[in-house]
């Protein structure tokens, strides 16, 4: 288990580099390693050729509309996001901004499921639902408006619910979202992306506070660094042939492989070990609030709502005491004061999260810069975001 550090600094301890320094244009394009089984496998296969495919060309009206995306990132890492199908469940306030920010960024194709109708309360952040609206299905009132911010994309809606989906549906897709679902399909469909070879991602607000989680498996990405040339070139001996300098006028391609933990043993860490207990400082209490927030959507099937304030707080302080216990840490962790601020979903923490979450989605399906691993939490209270590696190691 590795110790928190503040969102957008880089880990360096859970990654391994391969290979040297190589120059841009003789860089490899970097692959997914994921395996696939029985028929399925035959079906990722012919899907991962009909992508490879179309990553082969951009055209020019492409191209004008990524042009400031393809000059950051390179054009291979922009094909690739083009020839990406993602899945994304949940259409409350979270996943209007991420929906939002993959549509943008310009994947292949974007997803929206969710079964559930438009209620007044989502109307308060989520903001591709108009307000004549409400009563309907929340993917199929997302619609109009996720469309129309990039025709390119296709968009399309799924009205099931999650749990009802066959493996044959989860299969077509290179990235999976969730939000806004139990931490029982959360873990089942971790597991089935993980064999799959498929991105998984999940996050979630609950009032102030909110986070995400990703479970890349063993991700393969590339930096661009600097060039380290050496000062005394040409000069065998002496002092001037160990110097070093960075070139500012030329970059290289570094190829690293990151690997990532499940998302049950990340929630099933046993914080009564010797070990856990040295790292139980340095972990957001935000990572417990999480756990008390999953037991009671798993205990009520919805989350905490404003109407029923009262009877739910009591739950909540009821449920984090039995939560806490079963963790192996001290109920005290979270004090009584946390109920008051995990009540609905704020559209400012949505939009904090909602980028975070898409900008890993991103980087995951173009395979470019460092991924957070595994947790992002923002506690909108103090303003403060910070990724941590939880898991069993």
């Amino acid at each position: 288990m590795l110790g928190p550090h503040r969102a957008g600094s880089a880990r360096r301890d859970d990654v391994t580099a391969q290979g040297a320094h190589v120059p841009k244009r003789q860089l490899a394009r970097c692959t997914g390693s994921g395996d696939v089984f029985g028929g399925v496998r035959a079906f990722k296969a012919g899907v991962s050729a009909m992508v490879e495919k179309e990553e082969a060309v951009i055209s020019e009206e492409e191209a004008a509309q990524y042009d400031r995306q393809i000059r950051l990132w390179g054009l291979d890492a922009q094909k690739r996001l083009r020839g990406s199908r993602v899945l994304l469940v949940g259409m409350k306030g979270l996943g209007a901004e991420v929906a939002k920010n993959l549509i943008l960024a310009g994947v292949k194709a974007l997803t929206l499921l969710d079964h559930q109708q438009a209620t007044p309360e989502d109307s308060r952040s989520q903001f591709l639902i108009p307000t004549s609206s409400l009563g309907k299905n929340r993917a199929e009132a997302s619609l109009e408006r996720a469309q129309n911010l990039n025709p390119m994309v296709e968009v399309k809606v799924d009205t099931e619910n999650i749990s009802n989906k066959s493996q044959e549906f989860l299969a077509q897709f290179d990235a999976i979202c969730l939000t806004c679902c139990p931490r029982d399909v959360m873990v089942r469909i971790d597991q089935f992306c993980r064999s799959h070879g498929i991105k998984f991602f999940a996050g979630d607000v609950f009032g102030y506070h909110g986070y995400m989680f990703s479970d890349l498996g063993e991700h393969t990405f590339v930096e661009e660094k600097q060039k380290v040339v050496k000062v005394g070139s040409g000069e065998e001996d002496g002092p001037k042939a160990k110097k070093v300098k960075i070139d500012p006028n030329e970059t290289t391609l570094i190829k690293k492989t990151v690997h990532f933990c499940h998302l049950k043993e990340a929630l099933e860490v046993d914080w009564s070990s010797e070990k856990a207990k040295t790292c139980l400082k340095r972990t957001p209490s935000d990572y417990f609030l999480l756990q008390v927030l999953l037991k009671f959507r798993s205990a009520k099937a919805r989350d905490p709502l404003p109407e029923n304030y009262d009877e739910d707080s009591e739950l909540l302080l009821q449920l984090r005491s039995k939560v806490l216990d079963s963790l192996g840490v001290k109920s005290d962790l979270l004090t009584d004061e946390f109920v008051s601020s995990c009540f609905s979903e704020l559209a400012p923490v949505c939009a904090v999260v909602g980028g975070v979450l898409s900008q890993e989605i991103v980087k995951a399906l173009s395979q470019r810069d460092l991924p957070h691993n595994n947790f992002f939490f923002f506690d909108g209270l103090k303003s403060n975001g910070i990724v941590d590696c939880i898991g069993p190691k």
